[in-house]
Formats: C-alpha cells, sequence, structure tokens
C-alpha cells in the first residue's frame, strides 16, 4: 500500500501527526499550568477567552479525557505508520523494526512531547487562551466517545474505592499557603505592601502581652497626690496616655488622653478634678486576648486603650490601638517608646540592648529567633532560663545567639550584650 503513496505524501503525514501530537502535549501542560486565580480575574473583567477556559477546567475530567485520547491515538498511528514506512523500505530484518522503533520513540519524545510540554508551561496564558475555541471544538465534536470512556473510569475508581476531590477544593488555600503566595510573589506589590500583609497573616497569634506597654512602664498619676506634683507629673510625662490612680496603681480611676488636658487647661489650674472630669472610664480586658479581638473590642466600645489583667484581676499593662496599628504597618516614628534607647551597636555583630526590650522587637531589628510564646522581655526570657538573677559576666545562648549579662539592677537584668550569628548580622 506504501508503496503506491510517494515519499513526499509519507513525509507530511508523519509531520501532521507530529504537529498534532505536539498540540495535545501543550495543550494539556498549558491549561494546567495556568493561574487560576489570574483566569478567574481575567474573566471577571468579561474575556471570554478566560470565560471559555474557566469552562472548560470546570470539568477538567472531560478535558483531561479528550486531550490525552487525541495524544495517545495519534502517538499509536504515528508509530505505526513508522514501522510500516522503515519495513517496506528496509526490509522486514530484526535490526530494522528495531532501528525504526527507537527512532520513533526519540521524535515522539523530542518532538511531540518534551518540546511542545515546555512551551506550554512557559506561555500557559497566551497558549491556553488563544487555543481555547479549538479545544472547545475538539471536546465538542469528541463527546460521544468521551462519555464512554468517563463511564468506565468512575466504574473503575468505585471498584477501587478512590474518592474524588470536590469541586474546587484545589484552589482553596489556607492561611499559610497564602503567607508564602505573598513571600514569593511580593515583587508585585511594593515592599511596604508585601510587609503589611505578612504582618497581618500573623495577626491570629499575636497576644496583647507580645505589644502591650507593661505595668512597670505604665506612667500613671496618683490622684491624692498634692497639686504640685500632680502638675510635674504632667510635664515630665514621656507618654501621651497616663494611668490616674488613687495611691496604689491597681486603684485605677480611669485613663488620662494627655491632649485634653492641653485642650481643658488653657487658662485653668490643673487640679485632679480637672483630671477627672476629661479622663476616660477604664476598659479591662483580659492578657490571653489577641489583637484580632482587641480591635473587634475597641470598635465595639468606641474606646482607644484599655487596661491589661492577669487571671487574678491585677494590672499587667496597658494597650492602646496605635500599639496595635504599630503591629501592623510598623513604627509611626524613630522615637523610642520608652525614655532610654534599647539597642545599641558596638559593631554588626556586638549589640547592646536593654533588658525592658520586647522580645518581639527584639527579633524583628535584630533578625533573631528568640522564642515568643514564653516571657514577653528579654529580661524575662534571661531569668526563665537561667531560673536566677545572673552575675554581671554570665553568658547563655538563646535561640543560637550568645548572650551575655553587662548590668544587673533590682532583681532584674538590665542590660545584656547579644553577641550576633555572622548570617544574622
Amino acid at each position: 500500500m506504501f508503496s503506491q503513496i510517494s515519499l513526499r505524501w509519507l513525509g507530511l503525514i508523519v509531520v501532521f501527526l507530529i504537529l498534532c501530537s505536539g498540540f495535545f502535549s501543550m495543550t494539556e501542560t498549558s491549561l494546567m499550568s495556568l493561574n487560576r486565580y489570574r483566569l478567574k480575574h481575567l474573566a471577571s473583567l468579561g474575556d471570554e477567552r478566560a470565560q471559555r477556559v474557566e469552562k472548560l477546567l470546570a470539568s477538567v475530567d472531560k478535558l483531561l479525557s479528550v486531550l490525552l485520547l487525541g495524544n495517545n491515538f495519534i502517538n499509536a498511528c504515528l508509530a505505526s505508520i513508522s514501522t510500516l514506512v522503515v519495513v517496506e523500505w528496509f526490509g522486514e530484518k530484526d535490526w530494522v523494526v528495531s532501528a525504526g522503533t527507537v527512532v520513533t520513540t526519540l521524535v515522539i519524545v523530542i518532538f511531540a512531547e518534551i518540546t511542545p510540554k515546555i512551551i506550554g508551561a512557559t506561555y500557559p496564558e497566551q497558549i491556553a487562551l488563544g487555543l481555547s475555541g479549538l479545544i472547545q471544538a475538539v471536546m465538542y465534536f469528541c463527546t460521544p466517545i468521551v462519555a464512554i470512556i468517563n463511564v468506565m473510569v468512575q466504574g473503575l475508581l468505585k471498584l477501587l474505592r478512590v474518592r474524588r476531590a470536590v469541586e474546587g477544593s484545589r484552589t482553596i488555600l489556607n492561611l499559610e499557603e497564602l503567607r508564602t503566595l505573598v513571600e514569593d510573589h511580593g515583587h508585585a506589590m511594593g515592599p511596604g505592601q508585601q510587609s503589611l500583609l505578612l504582618n497581618l497573616f500573623g495577626l491570629k497569634d499575636v497576644l496583647l502581652e507580645h505589644v502591650m506597654i507593661p505595668r512597670l512602664k505604665i506612667e500613671g498619676i496618683d490622684l491624692t497626690s498634692p497639686q504640685e506634683e500632680i502638675e510635674m507629673q504632667l510635664e515630665t510625662a514621656h507618654h501621651s496616655i497616663l494611668l490616674l490612680y488613687e495611691r496604689e496603681m491597681n486603684q485605677v480611676v480611669g485613663v488620662l488622653q494627655w491632649r485634653k488636658v492641653l485642650l481643658s487647661s488653657e487658662d485653668t489650674v490643673v487640679t485632679a478634678d480637672l483630671l477627672r472630669s476629661v479622663m476616660q472610664l477604664p476598659l479591662y480586658v483580659p492578657i490571653g486576648t489577641s489583637i484580632l479581638d482587641q480591635l473587634k473590642i475597641f470598635q465595639d466600645s468606641h474606646q482607644k486603650v484599655a487596661l491589661v489583667l492577669d487571671e487574678y484581676g491585677d494590672l499587667k499593662g496597658l494597650v492602646s490601638l496605635e500599639d496595635i496599628l504599630e503591629e501592623i504597618v510598623g513604627k509611626f516614628s524613630n522615637a523610642s517608646m520608652f525614655p532610654t534607647e534599647f539597642f545599641s551597636f558596638e559593631s554588626p555583630q556586638l549589640v547592646l540592648v536593654n533588658g525592658a526590650c520586647s522580645i518581639r522587637d527584639l527579633n524583628r531589628r535584630l533578625q533573631t529567633n528568640l522564642s515568643e510564646s514564653g516571657p514577653t522581655t528579654l529580661n524575662g526570657l534571661i531569668l526563665e532560663t537561667l531560673e536566677d538573677i545572673p552575675e554581671i559576666g554570665t553568658s547563655l545562648k538563646l535561640g543560637g545567639v550568645v548572650v551575655e549579662i553587662v548590668q544587673t539592677e533590682d532583681r532584674m537584668v538590665r542590660q545584656a550584650r547579644l553577641h550576633l550569628p555572622q548570617e544574622t548580622s
């Protein structure tokens, strides 16, 4: 039969079959490599090709059946025709058939499989959208045979007790996968936007004790003090939010915003009664509250400051809306929150750190990996680890960082020197 067909026509038939096989291979790879979220975005903008591809991918079992059926059928035809041509030309010798099989396999793998698949993976959107109409037409003409094949496949899956995934579950991402997505594709947004999104992903694990101003650092005014002392405390305050109490800090009366005092005392003497008139009644929250829940509490209560209590009702700290916002967007200013400077770099690897520095701020500033699940300050972490008040010169290792005690006072570590690893610094 093949002796009656010219060499030119045989060559054209083989080339045509290779192109058809490459089409199915390239189309399969491009459709499976397509960014589903970008596809959904294009479809929402009214792109007809994207909408067509979405419909094709909605029936992915039928789509794969058509593509695999076409690809395998054409490869089988190509192998058969190539073998017959070789036998016709060179005879039915064993080496001829073997050589023909090897050559045909190489041609199919190189020109009909690997190369088209690489092209499909490199330009998935252009190919999938551009060929969507042709793919839809092929699926339409292959519907009867595909239906028969799918019935057989479904029966086999039931026999093997294989459960199919719920439609759409493959595109549902959890929080950690979304975080990885933002980290890997942050080039599509500004560095500030990427940092903001990453901070938002971490909010679910952040409690008030991680961001609050601890009790020792809260500035307050004893309303039972003489007027001169009240005025002095107001003039020397470092914070814009002050705690009002009577005799002892656990006896809280209210919370004062320094701005309200300035607006109310232009021509009047600052007295305890004036402070009471402009103060805000305290809002109490438990220390185990997450900052996401606290944002909701602030929104519902129309307040911006809350006092954090432990399980015994004792005051542990103060948290404001600004503290939570800074956890998301970063510090609003370069000024330190506390009167003392927390970090002093002696060299790229040696840093003096104030013991009152929070572990979260330390990890962010120095790119360290100290545990944030326990104590919230460097002093607390050192004391918990050593279970004693360390002497000056004592060294210990925390999270891969050597910590040297430099100064202790009042049963606290006031200052420590951190020896940072080369890669951290």
